[in-house]
């Protein structure tokens, strides 16, 4: 079946991935939308980064910047008044280097429990001195208590 170009594709609604807590959840508000209720990319971005930095800093035992955006695929548009969950995960370590790959979900007529995936990223983060600069990771081992 062929969908005519100016078509949206239909969200293909899920759920909140079981047994995983979210980074962040939040809800946009009318100032980071554009007129027509959308949430701008660039607020959503921002958002996504600050998710990805929480893992990332535990990781890192302090100070991270964020080095790369690896990839970012808007899947569904975001309308003000979704609920986002985000959800990061630490996929590749170096050694000064974290990367984490962030998922969002927007939880939309949440009487119905209308769930869809809306946007999915890897950022790349380094871990810094008070200097600002790169420094070492510190080993997995001297992070459990």
């Amino acid at each position: 079946m062929t969908t005519p170009e100016n078509a949206s594709p239909t969200p293909v609604k899920t759920g909140l991935p079981a047994g995983k807590m979210p980074q962040l959840r939040v809800m946009p508000a009318p100032s980071d939308a554009n007129v027509y209720g959308d949430v701008f990319g660039g607020w959503i971005m921002a958002q996504v980064d600050i998710a990805g930095s929480l893992p990332a800093t535990r990781r890192a035992n302090g100070r991270v910047a964020t080095i790369a955006v690896n990839s970012f695929l808007f899947k569904n548009p975001v309308f003000v008044g979704d609920l986002l969950s985000f959800y990061a995960d630490v996929v590749k370590v170096g050694n000064t280097s974290i990367t984490v790959y962030v998922e969002v979900y927007a939880e939309r007529n949440r009487l119905q429990a209308d769930t869809v995936k809306v946007t999915e990223a890897t950022l790349t983060y380094v871990a810094t001195g008070d200097d600002r600069k790169p420094r070492q990771l510190p080993p997995l081992e001297s992070l459990v208590s």
